[in-house]
This record gives structure tokens, C-alpha cells and sequence, in this order.
């Protein structure tokens, strides 16, 4: 039986939001969206984690959630960051998602207040009740201090519009609970954990690296899709040292902002408090793209 969220199987890309002189940049922006449709990713999730979402303004992370689905233009599905620690605000973001054409909204669990297990419950609830897209819970308790544990989020599998979850708690056991226990549509929150997440009944992952090799993350997912597992652990083995070697440097986003950069597909500014990389982990970088044959 099809899991409740399984038209978001596959590739979603958590989208970097490109800056120049402190604004966004929206002219790029176009040309990283039009990457994506070329290569056939399934979804784009952009003003997440990866998007710096900290660092907009509320008007700014509205501008971009309502020039992502317009430029996207029905071509590829748009599943925006519409999380917050605040009810209330969360769901006057995910509305305004809505309004614009979203397919769906990443709720990144209520972070630093730590609500208890009835109060995440509570918390989205609220948003399945008030909104008629699908919800992804997004559960990163080493961003948010907090996990949503396996029972809640099968309780939250009950509502009819949540259809799916961000695993990224790096436990294929809470994966496993989630799985045997719900019709959610488990995604990998964690690139290099794609492959053993799917080995036990996931679907796909919400990438960074996708921002760079999505045909390479889609052929890892398609294989595992298809239950050629020869194929998915090749592709694995080749994009592990990527996913660590790149993402280890520094907090997310900013080593696929650098290297995004020395592929001359964005500036590579950054917001503070996200600073850039030292000059050792350039040269890092550098080697590692080069190994993948980036470079």
C-alpha cells in the first residue's frame, strides 16, 4: 500500500538562498531552480535550514516562499520551511505557503522551548487543522534540543494531512518504529544516511548535496526504489565522502554555499552569524570536489 505523502518519494532539494550585497538574489535564484527541474528532482524545499530561514526577515522568508512557487510554475512540486517555535507564527507562514501554490510545508519541530510530547502533538495538530496541504514533521532534535518520539509522530499520522516525515534524528530505529508503526512517507533528513534509511522502508531524502549532484542523488534513490541494491551501493560509496567530507567542514550551509561557489553557481554570501570557511577548509573543500570530479 502507498504511503500517505508517496507522490514526494524520490528528490527533494533543501534550496540555498542566494545573496548578493545582503539581498536576496532572486536573478540567481532562477538559474538554481531551472538546475533542478533540468535534472529531474521531484521537489524543492526552500527558507529551511539550508535556506539560512534564521536570518530573513518574516517578509523576506514570505518573498521567497511566493517567488519559488511562482518561478516554479507547477514544473516541480515546492515544499517551503514554514516551521517555528511558535504556533501562531508557524501557522501564519504555512497559510500565507498555501496562498501562494505550495504542495506542501516542512514544519521543522518547535525549537529551544522544548515542548513535551503533547505539546508537539498539540502543535501540529493545530496546523493539520487549519490548512489543507500536506505537512512534512521535520525532527532534527540536534537543531531543535528536543525529539518528537516514534509514538508521537505515529499519534500525528492519524491527521489526515500529515503525510510525512524528515528523519534526520540519525536513528534507524526511530525510522524503523516510525515505519511499523504509521502510513507516514519517511524522507531521509541526512545525505550520507539516505541509503540505510531506504534499506528499511524510506523513500527519499531532503538533500543538501542535491544542490549540487542531484542526478546523482536521483540515481541512488532510483536504485534503491527499484531494489537494486548492487547499484544503490555504488552510488552510496561515491557520494559518501562527499557528504562527509563537505558537510563535516563546517554548520549547513555553509560548505555547500563555498562549494556552490567555486562551481560558479552562487556568491557564497553568507548572513551572520554564519561566517565563511577558514582558508585550510577551502583547501579542503577544493580537494574534495576535485575528487568527486567536480573540479
Amino acid at each position: 500500500m502507498a504511503t500517505k505523502g508517496a507522490s514526494f518519494a524520490g528528490l527533494s532539494v533543501a534550496l540555498t538562498t542566494p545573496l548578493k550585497n545582503g539581498e536576496v538574489d532572486y536573478e540567481l535564484f532562477k538559474q538554481q531552480i531551472d538546475f533542478q527541474v533540468e535534472a529531474g528532482t521531484n521537489c524543492l524545499c526552500p527558507v529551511g535550514t539550508t535556506g539560512e530561514s534564521p536570518t530573513l526577515t518574516h517578509e523576506e522568508h514570505e518573498q521567497v516562499i511566493g517567488f519559488v512557487c511562482e518561478y516554479a510554475a507547477g514544473r516541480i512540486k515546492v515544499m517551503p520551511g514554514t516551521g517555528s517555535n511558535s504556533t501562531a507564527e508557524a501557522l501564519r507562514l504555512t497559510k500565507f505557503a498555501e496562498s501562494v501554490g505550495a504542495d506542501a510545508a516542512l514544519q521543522v519541530a518547535p525549537y529551544y522551548n522544548k515542548p513535551t510530547q503533547e505539546g508537539f502533538y498539540q502543535h501540529y495538530k493545530c496546523l493539520a487543522e487549519e490548512v489543507g496541504i500536506q505537512l512534512c514533521v521535520y525532527n532534527i532534535p540536534g537543531r531543535t534540543g528536543k525529539n518528537i518520539e516514534p509514538e508521537t509522530i505515529a499519534r500525528l499520522g492519524e491527521l489526515e494531512n500529515i503525510t510525512m516525515v524528515k528523519e534526520a534524528t540519525g536513528s534507524l530505529d526511530q525510522a524503523s518504529a516510525i515505519l511499523a508503526s504509521s502510513n507516514l512517507t519517511v524522507l531521509s533528513g541526512d545525505d550520507s544516511l539516505t541509503l540505510p534509511l531506504m534499506s528499511v522502508g524510506a523513500e527519499g531524502v531532503v538533500s543538501v548535496v542535491g544542490n549540487i549532484i542531484p542526478q546523482d542523488m536521483i540515481a541512488l534513490v532510483k536504485a534503491a526504489t527499484e531494489g537494486d541494491y548492487t547499484t544503490a551501493r555504488e552510488w552510496h560509496a561515491k557520494l559518501f565522502p562527499l557528504c562527509r567530507d563537505m558537510l563535516s567542514l563546517s554548520t549547513n550551509p555553509i560548505p555547500v554555499k563555498a562549494a556552490m561557489a567555486m562551481l560558479g553557481r552562487d556568491t557564497g554570501e553568507l548572513r551572520l552569524p554564519m561566517t565563511q570557511l577558514t582558508d585550510d577548509q577551502r583547501g579542503s573543500l577544493k580537494k574534495t570536489l576535485t575528487a568527486y570530479g567536480l573540479l
